[in-house]
């Protein structure tokens, strides 16, 4: 008898298993081609400015995300909000000059200045140090038996010839490189001689955007100068670029460095919608896209389309057909986070904001299912199917469960060619850094990546709906929801057993 009880209760188990383990066909076949043109001739329109973050263009996507998962019937992902902001920085240039011995010279004409390199200040001098390359190593010491404590720094630009092969001193390249040794030098001000001016000039006169507005390390004010002014400095030892050049040593010169820049906070922001899950609510599936593009050059608006209009609206007809499996009675056992980040192409910024501030606990996010261009064909692919094809990404590291279910579900209901082409390490492109998912990957969260390939519309004005193939886009949609599906209702979070490389 206690057998037959015990016999009977792991039948209920079974039976209850399966209850939460509907079908996941009839939603995932919700995903429809209609709905996905309809909603991408939105995101990628002439009205979102190509949804730059920290624009108006990224603010008018956000309210339409936002809008699109209340309709929907998503809770706020944030507390009480769809939104997570973050900050962030622009400086804009107000004028800059500089004058050697009572000689002014002209931005773009002769000099320019990068604004977010350099603070506000006019500086005088009546001496500058011509230090070389400027460059401090293991190897070399351009400041050696040189005293530039307070004083203004002349350097040439780039690196020796016979330093180029060396990654130590490929270094140098980077301005940071010739800053940090004239400011750990002592020096106020560096000039960076380079030989290509004039220069067009810009009429904004912005800087790149910037997160970290409050620096613990203020650089020397730093100036790109012609060599014009080389000459006016130096003289005539100064023989150009290429030519050998005098050892270090001061020149008497009355120098006046001009800079003034303002310095304006903006805000981003990530948009997140929640469906909570039923017996495993604690847990959380996040299915996450970039909706940011690269914004308008002039009037020229980059839409975008692939870039990541179609991850955009893969989510949110997932949102859709989840949220009404779950009106019907079958939604998730886990809740899922659909998660639209911005700044992903000035560096992955929403997404490292979220998961250096989660809203939800990163030990209980079983995996993020990150969807970046999946609405093109790859010209460079040419073997296999073209219209079946999709590349998955990162199912080889964090976690061993990726790959068996993702092959499955594939199995059992979309049959499309799953090309591993970018998960090799040495793949040129090394596309698995790149997109959003690489910072859940870095605080050990499984994920895996979903792309098709780099175009020719990649990154330019080009990018437009039209180009899509909606058809494409649906079937792999299909497949990716069926995924979230088996990650949201199966027993066991995934393992995390591969240590991230």
């Amino acid at each position: 008898m206690r057998n037959f009880c015990l016999l009977v209760l792991l039948l209920i188990q079974v039976t209850l298993q399966a209850q939460k383990m509907p079908d996941p066909r009839p939603y995932a076949n919700q995903i429809i081609e209609e709905n996905l043109k309809k909603d991408l001739y939105v995101i990628a329109s002439k009205n979102f400015e190509g949804r730059e973050t920290a624009t108006e263009g990224q603010r008018k996507a956000a309210a339409f995300i936002e809008d699109y998962f209340k309709k929907i019937g998503l809770a706020p992902g944030n507390k009480d909000s769809f939104q997570l902001y973050y900050p962030v920085f622009q400086d804009s240039l107000i004028g800059a000059g500089i004058n050697i011995n009572g000689q002014s010279f002209q931005s773009s004409e002769d000099f320019s200045v990068i604004p977010n390199y350099n603070y506000s200040a006019t500086l005088f001098g009546a001496e500058v140090i011509f230090a070389g390359y400027g460059i401090t190593d293991s190897t070399r010491d351009d400041y050696q038996g040189l005293n530039v404590r307070g004083k203004i720094v002349l350097v040439l630009d780039g690196t020796p010839g016979d330093r180029l092969q060396s990654q130590i001193r490929r270094r140098a390249f980077n301005p940071y490189g010739k800053q940090d040794a004239a400011q750990n030098n002592g020096a106020v001000a560096l000039l960076i001689i380079q030989n290509n001016f004039p220069r067009k000039s810009n009429n904004y006169n912005r800087g790149n955007m910037y997160l970290n507005g409050f620096n613990k390390v203020i650089r020397p004010n730093t100036f790109y100068v012609s060599e014009k002014i080389a000459t006016a400095i130096m003289g005539t030892d100064y023989r150009g670029k290429d030519n050998v050049q005098p050892q270090p040593k001061p020149y008497s010169a009355n120098l006046i460095l001009r800079f003034i820049k303002e310095t304006r906070q903006l805000q981003s922001s990530d948009v997140l919608g929640y469906l909570e899950g039923t017996d495993l609510k604690d847990q959380l599936v996040v299915l996450s896209a970039h909706y940011d593009h690269l914004g308008k050059r002039d009037s020229v608006i980059y839409y975008g389309a692939d870039d990541d209009g179609s991850g955009t609206v893969s989510i949110l007809e997932m949102a859709r057909s989840f949220a009404k499996a779950k009106a019907e009675g079958k939604g998730p056992r886990r809740s899922i986070l659909f998660l639209a980040n911005s700044g992903e192409e000035k560096g992955l910024w929403g997404s490292a904001f979220y998961t250096d501030h989660p809203v939800y606990e990163l030990a209980r996010t079983t995996v993020d299912l990150n969807i970046d261009m999946v609405g093109r064909i790859d010209p460079n692919r040419k073997n296999g199917d073209s219209t079946n094809y999709i590349y998955v990404v990162g199912d080889d590291k964090v976690s061993s469960d990726l790959k068996p279910i993702s092959q499955e579900m594939n199995k059992k209901y979309s049959k499309l060619e799953l090309d591993y082409k970018f998960n090799d390490p040495n793949d040129p492109e090394q596309i698995y850094y790149r997109s959003d998912h690489y910072n859940f990957a870095k605080h050990g969260v499984p994920i895996i990546f979903f792309f098709d390939g780099i175009h020719n519309d990649y990154h330019k004005p080009s990018d437009t709906p039209d180009k899509i193939n909606y058809d494409i886009l649906a079937k792999r949609d299909r497949f990716i929801f069926n995924i979230a599906w088996e990650m949201a209702n199966r027993n066991e979070m995934l393992k995390r057993d591969i240590p991230l490389k």
